[in-house]
């Protein structure tokens, strides 16, 4: 009995002044920038990005100052849709509610579509009137879906994100680049708008029989240059008060995978320029390793 409390008590003073190390997690990235990297320099006013294993940035331009963020509102839309979806077979019948200014529309009062198409039709061609149409047909009013994607923001820790309609028109729909960058990477970890954003062109037929033809506003999936990166997915957007702006994921030849967030740029060509440029400068001056 004695000998025992005796070697109890050495193990408990040893372990007391060399405790165990902490548990190593293998599979946390290697960071670092490659000695001798270039600086890198874009118009726009506000970017980031972001490792889409983990939260490490790997450049920040005014990252945390907030401004609107136009139709990237539509990332956060298609998440709270989602989670009340009445089921992509099901259709719904454009009114008049469904109307919105701005932007191509594609759908028209009468027009009878699936679930589906209008999802689609939102995040593909960026059309306001189907993403107000997609918000209505889960039979939700206006304010109760945008109060559910405040509360998704603030589940997110999108602490400097707010949203006033589910579209992106207003200029109370606000965030950072910094927060958008986690935005995406939240937006696509769903399979569905993965699936989505990453589609030249989408086409369908409404229930009646008319063809439907539409076309991505992200124009990095028509590039004829020979990237050595792939484009996983991106979002647009654009209002006077947000400038030019882009979100997108996008994996190299090695497979490791970044989220860049272009904000308030000069023009509509300039934030896919912006993002070639920042997405090449991480993927080539970075080591980056598991």
């Amino acid at each position: 009995m004695g000998w025992t409390w005796i070697i109890n008590l050495i193990l408990t003073v040893f372990f007391w002044q060399f405790p165990a190390p902490a548990a190593v997690n293998y599979n946390q990235p290697i960071i670092s920038l490659k000695a001798g990297a270039p600086a890198v320099e874009i118009a726009a006013q506000r970017s980031a990005v972001l490792s889409a294993q983990d939260n490490f940035f790997f450049f920040k331009q005014r990252a945390d100052e907030t401004q609107p963020i136009a139709s990237i509102t539509k990332l956060m839309t298609a998440l709270v849709f989602l989670d009340n979806n009445p089921g992509w077979d099901n259709t719904y019948t454009i009114t008049t509610a469904d109307k919105v200014e701005g932007g191509h529309l594609n759908l028209f009062t009468g027009d009878e579509v699936k679930i589906k198409d209008l999802f689609y039709t939102s995040l593909i061609a960026s059309d306001n009137g189907a993403t107000l149409a997609l918000v209505h047909s889960t039979g939700l009013s206006e304010p109760e879906f945008i109060r559910k994607m405040n509360d998704r923001a603030k589940k997110l820790r999108l602490n400097n994100t707010h949203f006033s309609d589910p579209v992106g028109l207003s200029a109370n729909n606000i965030s950072t680049a910094r927060e958008v960058a986690f935005l995406g990477k939240a937006a696509w970890e769903r399979e569905e708008i993965r699936q989505a954003t990453r589609q030249k062109g989408y086409e369908f037929k409404t229930v009646d029989g008319r063809k439907k033809i539409i076309e991505s506003t992200d124009y990095l999936l028509f590039d004829p240059e020979q990237n050595p990166f792939q484009v996983l997915g991106g979002k647009t957007g654009y209002t006077d008060q947000a400038g030019y702006c882009f979100v997108g994921r996008f994996r190299d030849r090695s497979g490791r995978e970044l989220i860049s967030a272009v904000l308030n740029s000069a023009g509509k060509n300039e934030r896919f320029k912006e993002t070639k440029s920042l997405v090449n400068w991480v993927f080539d001056n970075y080591n980056w390793l598991k």
